[in-house]
């Protein structure tokens, strides 16, 4: 990561620390004189608050932010149960739009040097009945981060991640190893592993912790 642009950020599977590494990078990125900004385009498991739904993932990125940013802007599609989106844009009576979202990217990135994007669940999740979060990246010409939650799995999960976002034809700037679980067993072998079997570089390694701050994050990030 010699230049500071856009990225998608997508996950070897749900709950492996997307949003962590997202907010760590924002924070690495920020701590250079850029102004970042990040995007969850399309987020399932959100609240209703008196302003609508909310997720909370969104709001820290909203949060985290070098610029004050609209919730629609950074969220254009909430849905409230924890399901996958295109089930949850059906029973909401909504089609999750791809050029939607890349319209309000290209709005972003004319606000801020760099804009983070992070996928839900994933690299293919579907968004509706023909497009996946992987046709959202390709349109979107971004470059991939890979985050990968260190547990029982995870090699295949990686590897097949990696394989699937080559042949999407999206590159793959590299990948950040995320120990989401206390004492996991054989993490140093697993990281070797994909080391000599990823052809792109390892942007970091987080160790454990309970609710890390980006800050946090940011310290184990080489970017």
């Amino acid at each position: 990561m010699n230049k500071c642009r856009g990225y998608f950020i997508t996950g070897t599977d749900t709950g492996v620390g997307k949003t962590v590494v997202t907010l760590g990078l924002m924070h690495a990125l920020q701590s250079r004189g850029n102004t970042v900004v990040a995007m969850k385009p399309v987020a399932a498991g959100c609240e209703l608050t008196p302003a609508g739904l909310r997720n909370d993932d969104a709001l820290r990125l909203q949060q985290q932010a070098s610029l004050e940013l609209d919730y629609a802007q950074l969220n254009p599609y909430a849905f409230a149960p924890a399901i996958a989106p295109h089930i949850a844009a059906e029973q909401a009576g909504m089609q999750i739009d791809i050029n939607k979202i890349n319209n309000v990217y290209k709005e972003l990135s004319m606000l801020a040097d760099c804009v983070l994007v992070e996928g839900a669940g994933g690299w293919q999740v579907p968004l509706n009945a023909h497009a996946t979060l992987a046709d959202l990246a390709s349109a979107l010409g971004l470059e991939v981060i890979l985050v990968v939650g260190l547990r029982l799995g995870c090699l295949n999960h990686a590897l097949l991640s990696a394989q699937s976002i080559a042949s999407n034809g999206c590159e793959l700037a590299g990948w950040v190893a995320n120990h989401i679980l206390p004492g996991s067993e054989a993490t140093a072998a697993n990281i070797n592993a994909l080391e000599s079997r990823l052809t792109c570089p390892r942007l970091g390694t987080i160790p454990y912790k309970t609710g890390p701050s980006a800050r946090f994050v940011a310290n184990f990030l080489a970017i």
